[in-house]
């Protein structure tokens, strides 16, 4: 059911409006884009199209905002596949002129040259999406929107407010207002993703609350406020799919007619009339890349499951159910609202498999959501002391940084933030045989940099093509000290047994100096001037994996041996 409470007022005179309008701006502003997609759970081509469209989006915050719609016969369902289509999809793939998938309309407006069908057809492919929105972009608008939403928990009801003010006169008398309601995060099956039922199905069409095309907006001439608030009571499901509240996402847009979508703007709903008054939810500790020992702390997703704003959240935490940490977070979280946490760094030991223990300490209505685990690795990755990053910017290279820490978890060597599309190509040198980690971060939380990090024998450490979100790391064990020196007097070294027991064997490396380390890069044993064939006792070394550096008259030879009984 919808129901439409007046609050439209058509005010002629600038000053009368300026006191009335509330969320939407007066001063000109360029068109935003509005991609709707047309997809379908059994198109293999299109979630290369959902990431070129998401791409798009995290480049241009708050200016661009989508909409999947499934709709055709690569959405229809088999047995119980689930059903995304809408009673909507179709007139408006129809009216598209689309003519394969995954298509989409920018603005619904003709590009010439980059439709996917016939000339003056408005549906244009994926490998295009990019320069339509930003030949969009870069348009002036004649009108601006404003929304906001907020949802009834208990009634399932949904208000949505809408401004819309024009700085210019429309070409056409009337507009239409449109709003779509959305659901993320539906998990479903999708052909071309290679992941079963669990695809995550984001910016899906469920409802157009204002009807296949739109309301009228009858005031088009410069100086006209168009407010309007929408209240929609919210199904249980869409074709049997729940509706998960939280989930839900508006858009709104205006167009001149079915097509000339002039612009839009999108908003999630805030929520009142929970449940539980004070409820912190932990949500997930996030995905850890394998470790080599530095200190660690997770970093963790908070959700307000309560009315009542969170602002503190005390944790608890341990790995390997060592020495728990501690930490208060503290900040301001509305209903529903969620925040990324990194915990500080605690020492551990590490193990070929670890866990991570989270506990939130927090005296509220619901315990069961207080705890949350996830397991992390060792690294096998082991390289040379001299690498590369080659990195290249998004639009908001002010975001990036990056960060190498050594095995005491120390920042020693770090950069950024940089210019927008700015390509960077640097080269580090470590001086430590030991663990290290390599980090980039985008203060933005919409990582679009690509980055390549590799060592000097063109291994690999970290690569990224850009959608790494707030950041992305990797660890490794540096065991090879890289000298610009190539007539290396330790080349004819020989250690061995490897894996040695209680005796390592070193040849051809007399009156020369001798450390080994620990995977954390601490001496654990060391000589001078060792004879031409020296024996070490390694009876006492724990099971596991160390490094041996040789140096001789400023040239040095580092390896790799493990002790195994």
């Amino acid at each position: 059911m919808i129901k439409k409470l007046s609050l439209s007022v058509l005010l002629a005179l600038f000053t009368l409006t300026l006191f009335s309008q509330t969320i939407v701006s007066t001063d000109a502003e360029n068109k935003k884009v509005v991609l709707e997609e047309f997809t379908g759970i059994y198109c293999g081509f299109c979630p290369d199209g959902h990431l070129k469209a998401q791409a798009i989006q995290n480049e241009n915050p708050g200016e661009v905002f989508l909409i999947n719609i499934h709709t055709g016969s690569y959405a229809a369902p088999n047995g119980n596949d689930p059903d995304f289509r809408t009673p909507f999809g179709s007139a408006i793939g129809t009216q598209s002129g689309l003519a394969g998938y995954p298509a989409g309309t920018v603005n619904r407006k003709n590009f010439p040259g980059l439709e996917q069908g016939s000339p003056g057809t408005t549906a244009v492919g994926r490998f295009n999406w990019a320069a339509a929105s930003n030949i969009i972009l870069n348009e002036a608008s004649y009108v601006n929107l404003g929304v906001e939403a907020t949802v009834d928990m208990e009634a399932n009801e949904l208000i949505v407010h809408v401004e819309a003010y024009y700085t210019g006169d429309s070409p056409e008398d009337t507009n239409f207002i449109n709003v779509a309601l959305l659901q993320n995060n539906t998990l479903g099956p999708q052909s071309g993703a290679g992941q079963g039922n669990n695809y995550n199905h984001m910016h899906r069409l469920v409802h157009l609350v204002t009807g296949q095309w739109g309301e009228t907006i009858a005031n088009t001439t410069t100086g006209s406020l168009y407010d309007e608030t929408f209240t929609y009571t919210i199904p249980g499901d869409y074709n049997e799919i729940p509706v998960i509240l939280q989930d839900l996402e508006i858009v709104v847009f205006i167009t001149e007619t079915q097509q000339g979508l002039v612009s839009g703007n999108g908003t999630f709903p805030t929520f009142t009339n929970l449940p539980l008054d004070n409820d912190a939810n932990l949500l997930e500790v996030e995905d850890i890349n394998d470790q080599c020992g530095l200190d660690f702390g997770p970093r963790v997703v908070i959700q307000n499951n309560g009315n009542n704003t969170l602002t503190t959240v005390d944790f608890e935490y341990s790995i390997n159910s060592g020495t728990p940490g501690t930490h208060t977070w503290n900040g301001s979280l509305a209903a529903f609202e969620e925040e990324i946490v990194q915990l500080p760094g605690i020492p551990y030991t590490i193990e070929s498999s670890n866990t991570v223990n989270v506990l939130i300490l927090n005296d509220d209505e619901d315990d069961s959501n207080n705890e949350a685990i996830n397991t992390f690795g060792e690294t096998d990755l082991n390289s040379t002391s001299q690498i590369s990053m080659i990195l290249n910017t998004d639009n908001h290279g002010e975001e990036t940084t990056w960060v190498i820490k050594d095995s005491s978890g120390q920042e020693i060597q770090s950069g950024g933030p940089y210019e927008n599309n700015q390509p960077i190509n640097i080269e580090i040198n470590l001086e430590n045989l030991s663990c290290h980690e390599f980090r980039i971060i985008d203060a933005g939380g919409n990582g679009g940099a690509s980055v390549l990090v590799r060592d000097s024998n063109n291994q690999i450490i970290l690569n990224s093509s850009g959608s790494y979100d707030s950041g992305i790391a990797a660890s490794f064990i540096v065991n090879e000290l890289v000298l610009n020196n190539n007539d290396n007097i330790l080349n004819n070294v020989i250690i061995y047994p490897n894996p040695a027991s209680s005796v390592l064997n070193i040849e051809n490396a007399e009156n020369s100096s001798i450390e080994i380390y620990d995977l954390l890069g601490k001496v654990i044993l060391s000589e001078n001037n060792i004879t031409i064939n020296k024996q070490l006792n390694v009876s006492s070394f724990s099971t596991g994996t160390y490094l041996i550096k040789i140096s001789n008259n400023g040239q040095v030879k580092t390896d790799k041996f493990i002790i195994n009984r």
